[in-house]
């Protein structure tokens, strides 16, 4: 089997990124979603983006017409009936993406691979409302995801290792750095950097200053950005909701979200989407300063 076609269904923030990528990678993609508004949005995103690459002089206008006409947008799933591959990219709720499964597998060709953007879902779970829980695997790209090179592959219990090779390589096809995971909560990076940043947090409940937790990780373990700046970038509740689910699938108390999150999110203090996190930010999403005025 090879991939040569593939469809995106889902047009937020994670399917016009995998959408964008994909056929930048020269794979036509049939891009899927109930809202004709949104996948406009995400067309016109991914152009504004790639003309950005123009500007930069890192790709010509020509390679912006390509890219796009690689891109074909509808509301009917019916009309990726013939892809090789399917990215479901819809929210992050189990309930929802087994519903998706079951439309996808009762809509596209039997011998299509049917893949999850889940960012700690069981894999297993989801493929077991399809006939074809051995073409079911996860596919767990990173935001933003033209920026981010990490693919997490994820195999369910009942995936074929035909299937899971053939994500894999083509996970390096479209430029990423594919890594085989277990399918288990979290599967590596949220396993490890969730619970970071929920200590992290803790910290802030206990009284250090969120500046001085960022700076302390940057300088002294060398990252790239502090944990509490990177959970205002991602999103409170987003964080919250998948420690919620670390705990849930191990039942172990060391995954238990800080209630300082909990209490964020029942405030509406998600990060730079809601202009307030454990920093405060102005409409462009810039973080202001203490002691600066907030500039609408």
């Amino acid at each position: 089997m090879e991939i040569r076609k593939v469809a995106v269904v889902g047009a937020g923030l994670m399917g016009s990124g995998i959408t964008q990528v994909i056929a930048e990678a020269g794979f036509p993609v049939t891009w899927v979603d109930i809202s004709t508004e949104q996948l406009n949005k995400g067309t016109e995103k991914i152009k504004s983006l790639l003309e950005k690459k123009v500007k930069k002089g890192l790709v010509d206008a020509s390679y912006v017409d390509a890219t796009l006409q690689n891109i074909t947008i509808t509301n009917e799933l019916q009309d990726a009936y013939d892809v090789d591959l399917v990215i479901e990219a819809v929210p992050e709720n189990l309930d929802l993406k087994k519903k998706v499964f079951k439309q996808l597998d009762e809509t596209i060709n039997e011998n299509a691979i049917l893949a999850s953007n889940t960012s700690a879902l069981s894999i297993s779970a989801i493929g077991s409302v399809t006939k074809r829980p051995h073409k079911v695997v996860g596919t767990h790209f990173f935001y933003p995801v033209p920026v981010m090179g990490l693919l997490e592959v994820i195999p369910g219990l009942a995936t074929s290792e035909e299937i899971t090779n053939l994500a894999l390589e083509f996970g390096e096809k479209i430029g990423k750095r594919p890594v085989l995971c277990n399918d288990f909560p979290g599967f590596i990076v949220n396993r490890l950097l969730v619970p970071m940043v929920n200590e992290a947090a803790y910290l802030v409940m206990e009284g250090v200053k969120p500046e001085d937790v960022d700076a302390a990780m940057q300088i002294g373990a060398n990252h790239k950005m502090g944990p509490l700046t990177l959970a205002d970038f991602v999103g409170i509740e987003t964080l919250t909701a998948t420690m919620e689910g670390l705990y849930e699938g191990f039942r172990d108390s060391k995954y238990r979200p800080c209630p300082l999150l909990v209490k964020m999110v029942e405030a509406g203090k998600l990060g730079v989407k809601s202009g307030s996190g454990f920093y405060e930010y102005d409409a462009s999403g810039k973080k202001i300063a203490k002691g600066e005025l907030v500039k609408q």
